[in-house]
């Protein structure tokens, strides 16, 4: 069980320390196209899916739970070790101003360090949730007509192109860069749900304000909580009427601009 767990774990780490020096070679190869790619999806999933769940996946096959805790054990440590390495290799950026500096300051360096891997918890439920943006999106928009996406306008990573942004700043940073545009652009897709099958405002007065910072048809179009169903029924008439090209939220047209192109 022992031989098992360190093989799985040492075998993680070796995996991914590998792909991030190729990831680190690609445009140092002078192959910057490809290396701008991968920063952008659809690309940038695979990297994204390497490092993030398919050792949650393999660890398990392989050896189960103690190929879990192997596999987790591989991926916090290849983090760790990634980070001590590029800082390293940037020794005067490390020994300057610093995120993580400043946070220990803020907050102590347990409780900075301790907040931060608890948030690595969420990477799989934001993997699912872009897994489901690529499969399950598509077809929910092909059958009502809802907006299409270009998911490299959202789910993008950018944040190693900031000067100073090194070892353990810029592996963290790299995550809330993708977990963010993954976030919001499940966030846009969603408001189209909403306002296509329930454009009804809550009851609860407070909710509706707090949602309505993400669904802001909340108070720019939806049917008053005590009002009718011929209120519903006339609000979809108005924004869904049938043949319409496209189904989108109410507020989505302010967004664009009059080339056609989302601002």
């Amino acid at each position: 069980m022992l031989q098992t767990y360190l093989v799985i774990a040492g075998g993680t780490v070796a995996a991914l320390l590998l792909m991030a020096g190729v990831l680190h070679l690609i445009p140092k190869l002078g192959l910057r196209a490809l290396s701008d790619a991968l920063c952008r999806a659809p690309l940038l999933d695979l990297p994204i899916t390497y490092f993030t769940v398919t050792p949650l996946i393999v660890g398990p096959i392989v050896g189960g739970w103690v190929g879990l805790a192997g596999a987790v054990t591989g991926q916090v440590a290849s983090v760790l070790v990634w980070g001590w390495l590029h800082e390293l290799a940037n020794l005067k950026a490390a020994r300057g101003p610093r995120i993580v500096k400043q946070l220990n300051r803020t907050v102590g360096r347990f409780r900075n360090h301790g907040a931060v891997w608890l948030t690595a918890l969420v990477v799989p439920l934001f993997w699912i949730v872009r897994v489901a943006e690529v499969f399950v999106w598509p077809g929910i928009a092909m059958l009502v007509r809802f907006p299409r996406y270009k998911s490299g306008e959202w789910v993008t990573v950018s944040r190693h192109k900031f000067e100073g942004l090194v070892g353990h700043d810029l592996i963290w940073c790299l995550y809330c860069d993708w977990m963010t545009g993954v976030w919001s652009l499940g966030t846009e897709m969603l408001r189209n749900v909403e306002s296509f099958w329930c454009p009804i405002r809550f009851y609860d007065g407070k909710k509706c304000d707090n949602c309505s910072i993400d669904f802001p048809d909340v108070n720019g179009g939806w049917v008053r909580a005590d009002g009718t169903m011929a209120e519903v029924a006339a609000t979809l008439d108005k924004h869904y009427p049938p043949g319409a090209k496209e189904n989108a939220w109410f507020g989505r047209a302010a967004k664009l601009t009059v080339e056609g192109k989302e601002v």
